[in-house]
């Protein structure tokens, strides 16, 4: 439990912390009974009062306090699994349930008395909560209750429930009962076939007319029941790789195997050929495979070996262990005859005889029991097993046998780790391919499944998968494969899209991947499915590979094409599909064509999809018995979703605007405004497909209202009118309507949501259900928030938008220590000298200044008290885009602004280092000599106390043409050495007092390496902290002072071994928190913080203080954390954020004002030692000296013991250091004596340019 902050309760009540929810509302977990469950984590007790204003700096869009036990920074789940969701009204999004696989409809099954059954939910899962549930199931809430549906198998898109006849009427990619791809659910009767039995394709949408009919759309031609392959019988299933075995096999030499049958079709009856039970009694032939199959077809050769043959037989499938009803043409009287138990066998052994199956019913195992034989025994000459559907697995073993096919027959071939792994309970074998990174990509494995096609058709393809939790529940380790294809040839056939396939099912399912034309297979031309991995994901997961099924679809004059109209009035389902305007629409479409939407307003129907014919163009109405097409001939290229709000029909797809010249800005989402007949754009759209259009209730303007979620496959939402595009990192975009804007364009706080959704309804008497993996995390913030310091603990923006990079070419490293790309806000200042109101962003990102231009990296807020008053930066291509800022210091009006940054300035080189005039707001007239090395970094930058020495640290070799290795100062315009014997890399400074440099980094100090070091300024001498290259594991990244002269501090970094550290200094002994923090942590940034309530006591931090940890933290008990405090005891989440599906990274806190540290138990910056002096300045008083004098001799004799103190201790340290060979470092880059010698001469001519007003470097 994490209910308690160890740093006391704040100061407001839990009330004004939960005020904020709406903007915080994470995606929380809920209790069976009472909906949304928050846990409330007291807000720390921090007094930033003194600090002036407080802001943070990072790598995010979207951060929050922690005031939740159940927030976290967890990405939202992109392995195709998702949620069901509920949304309270203060906003808050809480998970209910969880689903392995996709949610695609849901609607509440409200009876016709009103009561409600709970609410269908479909999709293509398989578990659901945990419970198997294939493609459907109902939710009962408010207790949360998951009711199976049990029946299906297959994939659900589409329910509609009809209270009117308390039905539910279900549509997909399934079988059930004795239907195909459509189903009913009656009241309490459980499931019901349809008087026509389904369809013979997929169902997609399902509506109801104004006149009460339900309107099925999708991709099929005719009804269920009319359905039948035009060449039954096409796939020989593989009897070779069976595990064949016999009862009561005769003892005969050459005839006692069983597998003399298989690959044999009949002819002689001989040793090696035929196989033969032993004399006079019955026998058993089995075939046991490791795959399933659904036989349509038996094909048995008898035997006559010295008169002996199968007289009668029967048919046995396992598992089932049923016997099954065949049909056969009587040989004698060419009539159709059935069987079961008894069926008999004509006698010659050179002709073949054929059995049908009366029930195709899938199996993995048979036998042939023997009854009745002729002469002295039974036996059998050959045997063969047919299916209808065409199956290519990736088990070789398991496709056509060469022995009874062609070269053209089913299989597949595979590069990469493949293994078979047992079936358990699927329905096959298959291989699975543990793939190790980092570099997984499309060729890393790769299954190539080739059917045996052996005529042209429609079919459809569908892939199976086996599921996850039964191998070793190996959910966590599956990953998502592209499956592309080749379904046809010639010059201008064009592949289908890949299609990505998730495969965490936890249970088995198929995927419909293809529903079209295929071509038969040729010497010149096979048919082809291919699966792969794709790329950018974990560096270890684990693929799988089983089959795909290739369904011959019947259309002959099946009269249907994609729509059919049903009235649930009629017993019988209607065949005269002439008689319904909604049938006749999809007959006039072309062939195959797929309807992905229905609509209803007011007696007209809207049907939406992928076809083009007679001017309808993807979209058209249906009205008054006529179909019509909407203005501009409708949309260039397919929609694949629908949304109905008020009058507004909203529409996405892959469109980029209408058939015909028309409405701008329809770029993959368009609204159809059905009362005005006008088409409306939201903005300009969106850069790729839309695959979902959503509603969503939002606060906006004070209370909820509806808004609309655009979900799909894009990434950035395009800019109109004034308004600029911006980036999404999960495909998801709002719409609102009452703004008629995006919401990230609106200037009110917003809530950060990731994700996207799928489906939503409303529940009567209860609130919205949501489906998907939305997650609000947050206010949606971009790389730089400002904390509040009076009051109650809040965040706010700093007034600026900032956007990713243009270019994130950039490889630099955060403090050049980790291997991290680098993004967002890595520096920050406020400035408040000479009259200004500034805060200073520095980083790798770009903004919008307040003339439009575009900021690159280095951006500058100016406020008044009312807020923002202007935006400027770096506007030009004076530096390069690719720079990075990551360190910033001002000294006298001057900002110094350092980190890997390049350009030019004026015709002057730039490398390292800027300097930007914050009075005139550019570039400064004079900027430094550029640092020179292989790669010049600026990690630190800082101003000596009392002095106009600005110290520049990192990683390069010199400035200007001073040696001057990583580190140097700036002073009077000229370069001089810090000193000399450091090498390595720089990556923090920090004073103590106003001489000595504490420094940390990656460093060797007089040869020793070290992590730790300091710099004298006024000796010039360089020394290893004490102990440090002992007590501190690996290169610093942060230091910060833990007292006033820092001669505490605190320091961290990353281990050689991988580990992060936390190591106080306390003036003479190094003090290590432990190796408690995970292995991901990076810790970018250290500082004290003081508190109104204090702590218990502790040797690592004062009682009224806390330090506050700032990078991507991993703390212990919790996870991920952008910042933390620590009170010497306990780690506490104190921010959390996100950079699109991933922690985000707080770099530094940046304050107004420096800190002051108060004596622990004082509240006060320094505590009071005032005293009252006697003006008469008497030395006596009764005999006695006074008070005043007794202090003044006791100052006296105290100074002097001090001053005995130091020269001793000066002498020690001289002779320590003569003996360890220690001697004053030259200062300066050249000798008075000879400074001509050492001005180059470009130089000198730079001085006479000075004088004309020209930009120069200071020498």
């Amino acid at each position: 439990m994490r209910s308690l902050s160890p740093f006391g309760l704040a100061t407001a009540d839990s009330t004004s912390s939960l005020s904020i929810w709406p903007l915080l509302s994470l995606l929380l977990p809920l209790t069976q009974a009472q909906g949304a469950s928050y846990t409330p984590v007291p807000l720390p007790a921090l007094d930033l009062s003194q600090l002036g204003r407080v802001a943070l700096a990072g790598d995010f869009d979207s951060i929050s306090l922690y005031t939740y036990e159940e927030q976290n920074e967890n990405p939202f789940n992109s392995n195709g699994s998702q949620l069901l969701l509920t949304q309270e009204s203060s906003g808050a999004i809480g998970q209910l349930v969880a689903a392995d696989a996709s949610i695609t409809s849901m609607c509440p099954f409200v009876m016709h008395d009103g009561t409600l059954a709970g609410v269908v939910i479909g999709g293509n899962f398989t578990s659901f909560g945990g419970s198997q549930a294939q493609g459907i199931t109902m939710f009962a809430p408010p207790t949360n209750e998951i009711i199976p549906l049990p029946g299906l198998s297959g994939s659900v898109a589409t329910v509609y429930c009809d209270q009117e006849t308390n039905t539910v009427y279900v549509g997909g990619n399934f079988k059930g009962g004795n239907s195909t791809n459509a189903i009913a659910w009656v009241g309490t009767a459980g499931w019901t076939d349809l008087p026509f039995a389904g369809f013979n394709g997929p169902v997609t949408t399902i509506s109801k007319s104004s006149d009460g009919n339900i309107l099925f759309g999708g991709s099929f031609t005719g009804l269920g029941n009319t359905t039948t392959p035009n060449i039954p019988n096409q796939q020989v299933v593989n009897l070779a790789s069976a595990q064949i075995s016999a009862v009561s096999t005769s003892g005969q030499n050459g005839f006692s195997d069983p597998s003399n049958i298989v690959c044999n079709n009949g002819g002689q009856s001989s040793p090696g050929n035929t196989w033969l039970v032993a004399d006079g009694v019955p026998g058993t032939w089995k075939a046991e495979m490791q795959f399933g199959y659904r036989p349509t077809k038996l094909r048995l050769w008898n035997t006559n070996y010295e008169g002996r043959g199968t007289q009668t037989f029967r048919f046995t499938a396992f598992p089932i262990n049923g016997i099954l009803n065949l049909t056969y043409v009587d040989p004698t009287t060419g009539n159709l005859t059935s069987c079961d138990s008894q069926c008999p066998l004509q006698t010659d052994p050179t002709i073949a005889q054929d059995f049908n199956f009366v029930n195709v019913i899938g199996m993995d195992a048979f036998q042939i029991d023997i009854s009745a034989w002729y002469g002295a025994g039974a036996g059998l000459n050959g045997i063969e097993l047919f299916q209808d559907d065409i199956y290519a697995y990736a088990v070789s073993s398991f496709d056509e046998p060469t022995c009874e096919v062609s070269q053209l027959g089913s299989n597949a071939t595979t590069t990469g780790p493949w293994t078979v792994t047992p079936s358990g309970v699927s329905n096959s074998e298959y291989l699975t391919a543990n793939l190790v990174g980092p570099g997984v990509d499309s060729t890393s494995a790769s299954v190539v499944f080739q059917p045996d096609i052996r005529q042209s058709g429609n079919y459809l393809v569908t892939m199976y998968t086996p599921g996850c939790q039964d191998n070793g529940n190996t959910c966590s380790q599956r990953g998502i494969v592209q499956v592309s294809a080749s379904f046809a040839s010639g010059p201008q056939v064009q592949a289908p899209p890949p299609t990505q396939v998730y495969q965490t099912n936890e249970n088995d399912k198929y995927d419909q991947i293809y529903n079209g034309y295929v071509d038969a297979g040729s010497s010149a031309f096979r048919p082809t499915v291919t699966i792969t991995p794709i790329p950018g994901q974990n560096s270890s997961i684990s693929i799988v590979a089983q089959r795909v099924r290739f369904q011959l679809l019947d259309t002959s004059s099946s009269g249907l094409n994609g729509l059919f109209e049903y009235d649930p009035n009629n017993a019988t389902a209607q065949t005269d599909f002439s008689a319904s305007a909604f049938d006749i629409a999809g007959n006039s479409l072309p062939p195959q064509a797929l309807i992905s939407s229905i609509s209803v307003f007011s007696g007209t129907v809207y049907v939406a999809g992928n076809f083009s014919a007679n001017g309808f163009e993807n979209i058209f109405s249906i009205g008054n018995g006529n179909a019509t097409a909407l203005p501009s001939g409708g949309l260039n290229a397919p929609v694949t979703t629908a949304f109905q709000y008020g009058n507004l029909l909203f529409l996405g797809g892959n469109f980029t605007g209408t058939s015909q010249s028309g409405t701008e800005g329809l770029n993959h989402v368009a609204v159809y405004d059905t009362a005005q007949s006008t088409w409306l754009a939201l903005g300009a759209g969106v850069n790729g497909p839309v695959n979902t259009i959503v509603p969503l209730l939002l606060n906006i303007t004070g209370g909820p209202e509806t808004c609309i979620t655009i979900n799909g496959d894009f990434s950035q939402i395009l800019s109109f009118s004034s308004n600029q595009g911006f980036s999404t990192s999960s495909g998801l975009a709002v719409w609102v309507p009452s703004q008629n804007n995006w919401l990230h364009n609106l200037n009110v706080a917003t809530e950060a949501l990731t994700g996207q959704l799928s489906a939503a309804t409303n529940v009567t008497g209860s609130t919205p259900l949501l489906a998907g993996t939305l997650a609000s995390r947050g206010m949606a913030i971009s790389d730089g928030a400002e904390l509040s310091t009076s009051g109650t603990l809040t965040l706010g923006t700093l007034g600026l938008q900032i956007q990713p990079p243009a270019s994130s070419s950039s490889g630099l490293s955060k403090r050049d220590v980790t291997q991290q790309t680098i993004s967002g806000a890595l520096a920050g200042l406020w400035d408040t000298d000479s009259g200004r109101n500034m805060s200073i962003i520095g980083g790798h990102f770009s903004a919008t200044a307040t003339n439009g231009s575009t900021i690159n990296n280095l951006a500058i807020v100016n406020y008044n008290s009312s807020g923002v008053t202007s935006i400027t930066g770096i506007t030009s291509n004076s530096i390069n885009s690719s720079s990075v800022f990551q360190a910033l210091a001002i000294q006298s009006n001057l900002l110094y602004a350092g980190g890997s940054v390049s350009g030019n300035v004026s015709r002057a080189a730039i490398e390292g280092v800027i300097v930007w005039d914050l009075n005139t707001g550019d570039f400064a007239s004079a900027q430094v000599p550029p640092l020179q090395g292989a790669n010049v970094v600026v990690n630190a930058i800082t101003v000596q106390p009392n002095t106009a020495n600005v110290f520049v640290a990192g990683q390069f070799d010199s400035a200007g043409s001073l040696p001057c290795p990583n580190i140097c100062a700036f002073e009077g315009g000229r370069w001089t050495q810090a000193g000399a014997g450091v090498e390595g890399s720089i990556s923090s400074l920090t004073w103590q007092g106003t001489s000595i440099l504490l420094v940390g980094g990656n460093m060797t100090v007089g040869g020793n390496k070290t992590s730790l070091a300091t710099y004298d300024v006024t000796t010039n001498i360089w020394m290893t902290f004490n102990n440090a290259p002992t007590a501190i594991p690996g290169p610093v990244s942060a230091l910060t002072p833990a007292n006033g002269d820092a001669s505490h501090f605190w320091l961290g970094g990353q281990s050689t071994n991988g580990s992060s550290f936390l190591i106080m200094y306390d003036g003479t002994n190094f003090n290590s928190v432990g190796n408690v923090l995970g292995t991901q942590t990076e810790i970018q940034g250290l500082s004290m913080l003081s508190l109104s309530q204090q702590h218990s006591e502790n040797n690592l931090v004062p009682n009224n203080m806390a330090l506050l940890l700032t990078g991507q933290l991993n703390l212990p008990g919790f996870g991920n954390a952008s910042a933390a405090l620590f009170n010497g005891t306990t780690f506490s989440p104190f921010i959390l954020s996100n950079s699109g599906n991933n922690p985000g990274t707080l770099s530094q806190i940046f304050t107004e004002k420096p800190n002051t540290f108060s004596p622990p138990g004082n509240t006060l910056p320094f505590a009071d030692f005032s005293m009252s002096i006697d003006t008469n300045l008497n030395f006596l008083v009764g005999g006695t000296l006074k008070v005043i004098f007794v202090v003044l001799i006791a100052l006296a004799c105290a100074l002097s013991c001090i001053f005995l103190l130091v020269v001793a201790g000066m002498i020690i340290e001289r002779r320590r250091r003569r003996k360890e060979g220690y001697r004053p470092a030259p200062t300066n880059y050249f000798e008075k004596s000879s400074n001509v010698d050492r001005v180059p001469p470009e130089e000198l001519f730079g001085r006479l340019n000075q004088e004309q007003g020209a930009r120069h470097f200071l020498q």
